[in-house]
C-alpha cells in the first residue's frame, strides 16, 4: 500500500515531463496525420518535424523513470535501450527538417549532414544493441549537433544568408532556432568541458521552437487562405469578363432558330463561340476550343474575339475566315493549340459553307428524320504553321436542316469503362429528339452527355455547342 503514495509522489515530482512529452507527441502525430492527409511534395518538412516531435516526446516520457513503471513491464525492461535509440536518431528528422528548409548549397551541405546522422545513428544502435555499450558513438553526434546549431544559428542571425539559403524567413521561427540552438550548444559543449549542463532547461527550448513552428503553420494557413480568397475574387471578375466577350443572346435572323449552350468544366473557360451578322440573309457561326481549360485558355479564348474583328471581312469565306484566324493566333500561342470550325449560311441562296481547323466533325441532319451526316473540311489546328490552307465544303440549304457545332468536351466525355461519349451517340439523341426544337435538343445533349460520365466525378471538359436550324 505504501507503493501508491510512493508513486503518485513520484508522478507529481516529474509532472512536468510528462506533460510536455505528452504534448510534443501529440504535436508529432497531428503533424504527421496532416502530412498524410495532404500528401504532397511540399509537406516532407512537416512529416520530418513531426517525427523530430514525437521522438523528443517519447524520449522525455522515457525518462521519467515513474512515468514509465506504470506501463506494461515490457517497456521498463526496453526503456534504456529505446532511450538510446531516440538519443542516436532524433538528430536525422532534425537535420531533414532543415535540408526540406534550405537551398543552394547548404541544401547540399544538410545532405551531407543527413548522411553522417544516419551513419553514426546505424552505428550507435547497433553498438548498444550488440556491444551494450550506449556511450561509444554519443561524442561524435554531439559534435555534428553542435556544428550543424552553429551553422543554422548563422543563416539564423543573418539576414542576407537567411534570404539566400531558407525557404521561410519568419522572426517568430529565428527566436524559436535560436532558443533551441543555444540550448543544443550549452547542453552538447557541457559534456566536452564538464561543466554544469542546462538540460533541464533544453524542454523548455524545444517547446518554444514548437510553438514558433506552430505560429508560423498557422501564419502560413491564413495567408494562404487570404490568398485562395483574392484569386476566388480575381476569378470572379475573369468569369464575368469572359461572359462579356461571348454573345448576349442569340441572332434573330428569319427563317432561322439558334440555340447556344456553354458549360464551363471550371470558373473560366477555353471554350468560344461568336456570330457573324452580315445581314439579315447572311450569318456565320465559330466555335473554338482552346486545349485544356482554366484562365491560360481563358486568355487565349479571349485573343480569338479580338481576331474575329479583323476577319470579320472575309466572313462569307469560311476558308479564308479560318486561314486568317489561324495567322493571327498562331504566333501569340506559344506552344497552346486551338481548334475551330465556321459555318456561313447564304439563306438568300439556300447555300452553306464550312471550314474546320481541326475541330471535331460538324454533324447535319433534318428535323424530319433521316441520316445524319457528318461534315468534315479539316486543316491543322491554330498554333502548328502560321501558313497553311483550310478547306472549305459547300453544301446546300433545305427546310427543316440543323447544323450541330460543338466542342471535344461533349463528344470525348468518358464514362466509368473509359468509353467515350462520342458523335454516333450523340446522332442518336437527335434522331430520337426529332420534335424537340433547337433549345430543348440543346440542353437534352447536354444533359445526356452529363449522365455517361460517373456521377461522382466534375465535368471533365469544358462543353460549348451551337445548333441552328433552318425553318
Amino acid at each position: 500500500m505504501q507503493a501508491l503514495p510512493q508513486t503518485l509522489e513520484g508522478l507529481r515530482g516529474q509532472m512536468p515531463e510528462i506533460m510536455l512529452g505528452s504534448i510534443f507527441v501529440f504535436v508529432g502525430a497531428v503533424a504527421l496525420a496532416i502530412s498524410a492527409v495532404r500528401h504532397r511534395k511540399t509537406m516532407r518538412a512537416v512529416v520530418w518535424f513531426g517525427l523530430l516531435s514525437a521522438c523528443y516526446g517519447l524520449r522525455l516520457l522515457l525518462e521519467a523513470r515513474t512515468f514509465v513503471g506504470v506501463l506494461p513491464a515490457w517497456v521498463m525492461a526496453t526503456r534504456d535501450f529505446l532511450i538510446v535509440v531516440l538519443t542516436h536518431a532524433i538528430l536525422v528528422p532534425a537535420l531533414l527538417v532543415w535540408y526540406d528548409l534550405s537551398t543552394g548549397v547548404i541544401r547540399k551541405l544538410v545532405r551531407v549532414f543527413v548522411g553522417l546522422a544516419i551513419l553514426l545513428a546505424v552505428l550507435g544502435i547497433g553498438n548498444a544493441l550488440f556491444t551494450g555499450n550506449n556511450d561509444r558513438f554519443l561524442p561524435l553526434n554531439n559534435v555534428l549537433a553542435i556544428v550543424f546549431t552553429v551553422l543554422i544559428a548563422s543563416l539564423t542571425l543573418v539576414p542576407s544568408l537567411s534570404k539566400r539559403y531558407l525557404v521561410i524567413q519568419s522572426r517568430v521561427m529565428s527566436v524559436g532556432t535560436l532558443v533551441l540552438a543555444v540550448m543544443v550548444l550549452q547542453v552538447n559543449l557541457a559534456k566536452f568541458l564538464s561543466t554544469r549542463t542546462w538540460a533541464e532547461w533544453e524542454p523548455i527550448a524545444f517547446g518554444i521552437f514548437v510553438l514558433s513552428v506552430g505560429y508560423v503553420a498557422i501564419e502560413s494557413v491564413l495567408q494562404t487562405e487570404g490568398r485562395l480568397r483574392s484569386i476566388e475574387q480575381e476569378l470572379d471578375v475573369a468569369r464575368e469578363i469572359q461572359k462579356s466577350i461571348l454573345p448576349e443572346s442569340t441572332p434573330k435572323v428569319a427563317g432561322l432558330s439558334v440555340a447556344a449552350t456553354y458549360h464551363p468544366a471550371t470558373s473560366v473557360a477555353g471554350d468560344f463561340y461568336d456570330f457573324v451578322e452580315v445581314d439579315p440573309k447572311h450569318i456565320g457561326f465559330l466555335i473554338a476550343d482552346v486545349s485544356g481549360h482554366g484562365v491560360p485558355a481563358a486568355l487565349i479564348a479571349s485573343m480569338i474575339k479580338v481576331a474575329m474583328h479583323a476577319v470579320k471581312s472575309s466572313a462569307a469565306n469560311p476558308s479564308e475566315l479560318v486561314k486568317g484566324l489561324n495567322r493571327i493566333l498562331t504566333q501569340q500561342l506559344k506552344g497552346q493549340f486551338v481548334t475551330a470550325a465556321y459555318l456561313y449560311l447564304d439563306l438568300e441562296t439556300n447555300i452553306a459553307r464550312y471550314a474546320a481547323a481541326g475541330h471535331p466533325a460538324m454533324l447535319r441532319c433534318n428535323r424530319t428524320g433521316g441520316e445524319i451526316e457528318r461534315v468534315e473540311s479539316n486543316g491543322l489546328l491554330f498554333g502548328v504553321l502560321k501558313e497553311t490552307e483550310y478547306p472549305a465544303v459547300e453544301l446546300s440549304i433545305n427546310t427543316g436542316d440543323r447544323f450541330l457545332l460543338y466542342s471535344d468536351g461533349i463528344s470525348e466525355t468518358e464514362n466509368a469503362a473509359g468509353e467515350q461519349f462520342q458523335a454516333n451517340r450523340m446522332s442518336v439523341v437527335i434522331q430520337q429528339s426529332g420534335a424537340a426544337n433547337v433549345e430543348q435538343l440543346s440542353e437534352t445533349l447536354f444533359r445526356e452527355s452529363a449522365a455517361w460520365q460517373p456521377a461522382s466525378l466534375p465535368q471533365q471538359d469544358d462543353v460549348t455547342m451551337v445548333l441552328v436550324e433552318v425553318q
